[in-house]
Formats: structure tokens, C-alpha cells, sequence
């Protein structure tokens, strides 16, 4: 199911935008209940009016809060990435470390959003066990866990520690668009004939069809600015700062 994942999704990447660590591990936060679509809306006049750890340690709440406030929870989200930004300011030197027991450390950071930052910003593997992976890993019998600690360490277990971080894209790909929570594209998955799950979703193809989302059904993406690699393989830009 890997192997077939990897040549469905190969340019399977964060669907956060982001220019650098800080960046990232800010707009990690700030997607928690909320789609990266809409943190892609948000971030870039955050970062544009606080580029730094120490301008948005610095920066008066409520105008954070005005700028999160699309995200949700937007009072909780200024919270925990100024709190954050004090950290990185205060105990790092402005510098987002690139340890896992530093990260969880910081206000707001547990180890999904940890293994984000040290997967796509420091290169180094971590899987990254989201609301999708934990869905499908057990969808799949890959697991019966239901702690994402464990999920975790099962995973580690199953596959080289080379592919932990892909292995979280082309998982969480593939619950963002296929095989989702409620209404499975069965009849339209890649993977059917190796899912234990097969019929639990619409199997007929055409009616699965139209159950695809972002490229794969021919809508945008999540990203605002996705890499040329994923323009090359046949994603779909993503709408216009601001549309969706």
C-alpha cells in the first residue's frame, strides 16, 4: 500500500505554506481545527507584520488575535504562538531548534506538530500521527491503537525510519482526498484491492467520483503557492489569496 501511495502521490509535500522553520511551526499551530487552506490565508499578514519569533513575542495581543481570527480558537492560537515566540526569543536565540525534546518544550507544540517541523524543515524523519494517519492506520489494520503515541511507535516499527516523513504525506494525502472520514471514495481508490475497509465507502466509480477532493477531483489544492513538483505531476494551483 506504501509502494502504491508513493506513485499516486509523488509530490506529496506539507500543504502548509512556509518560507522558513519559524514559519512553519507557527502555521502548524495555528491548523489545528481549522483546513490549511485557511492558515495559508491567514499567515502571510502575520508574518508580514511579525517576520520573527521576537516581533510577534513583542506584538500587541488583540492585533494578533484580529489576525487569527478566521482560523478559530483565535484567542487560544495568539496565546500559544506568541508564548511560543517568547520561547524561541528568550531560550533559543530566535532560532527554532531542531530537537524533538525542544520543540514539545515550547507552548502549544506536542509531537505531531514537532515531527512537521523536523521533517519538512530540518530533513529529519518523524511521522506525523494527524486526525487523518490515526483514520486511516487503523482503517487499514495497520494498527488497533487509538493513542497517537502508540500509533506512532507501531509505525516506526513497521517501516524505515528513511520513510517516516513521506509515509505522513502520502497517508494524509490520501485521507484529504480519497478515502475520507465519513464517505470513503472507495470505488475511486488506488489501494482498494489491499483495503481490509473495501465497502465501507461508495464503491461504485462513478458516483465515487464525485466524492474526490482537491486535485484529485479537480478542485485546488490546499496550498497558495505549491512547489513546481506538484505543478510537474499534475496538481492543480490552489485559488487566489482570499477565494476559495
Amino acid at each position: 500500500m506504501y509502494r502504491e501511495l508513493a506513485e499516486v502521490y509523488p509530490y506529496a509535500h506539507p500543504e502548509l505554506d512556509f518560507e522558513n522553520p519559524f514559519q512553519l511551526l507557527v502555521a502548524t499551530v495555528l491548523s489545528a481545527q481549522t483546513t490549511d487552506l485557511r492558515v495559508n490565508q491567514t499567515t502571510p499578514a502575520l508574518f508580514a507584520k511579525y517576520p520573527t519569533p521576537e516581533d510577534l513575542a513583542a506584538a500587541d495581543p488583540e492585533e494578533v488575535e484580529d489576525i487569527l481570527r478566521p482560523t478559530g480558537f483565535f484567542r487560544a492560537k495568539t496565546r500559544s504562538v506568541m508564548g511560543l515566540s517568547k520561547a524561541l526569543a528568550e531560550e533559543f536565540g530566535g532560532e527554532v531548534p531542531g530537537r524533538l525534546e525542544d520543540l514539545v518544550k515550547l507552548p502549544g507544540v506536542g509531537r505531531k506538530t514537532a515531527f512537521v517541523v523536523l521533517g519538512n524543515a530540518f530533513g529529519r524523519p518523524g511521522i506525523t500521527v494527524d486526525t487523518h494517519f490515526m483514520r486511516l492506520v487503523r482503517r487499514w489494520k495497520w494498527t488497533e491503537a487509538t493513542e497517537p503515541e502508540k500509533i506512532e511507535a507501531e509505525m516506526s516499527a513497521l517501516f524505515p525510519k528513511r520513510d517516516w516523513t513521506m509515509l505522513s504525506h502520502y497517508v494524509i494525502f490520501h485521507g484529504r482526498r480519497i478515502c475520507h472520514a465519513r464517505k470513503p471514495a472507495c470505488g475511486a481508490c488506488p489501494v482498494a484491492e489491499l483495503c481490509p475497509a473495501y465497502g465501507e465507502g461508495e464503491t461504485d466509480p462513478e458516483k465515487a467520483k464525485k466524492l474526490l477532493k482537491y486535485e484529485k477531483g479537480g478542485f485546488p489544492g490546499q496550498r497558495l503557492k505549491p512547489p513546481q513538483s506538484y505543478l510537474d505531476h499534475g496538481g492543480i494551483p490552489a485559488p487566489p489569496l482570499g477565494k476559495e
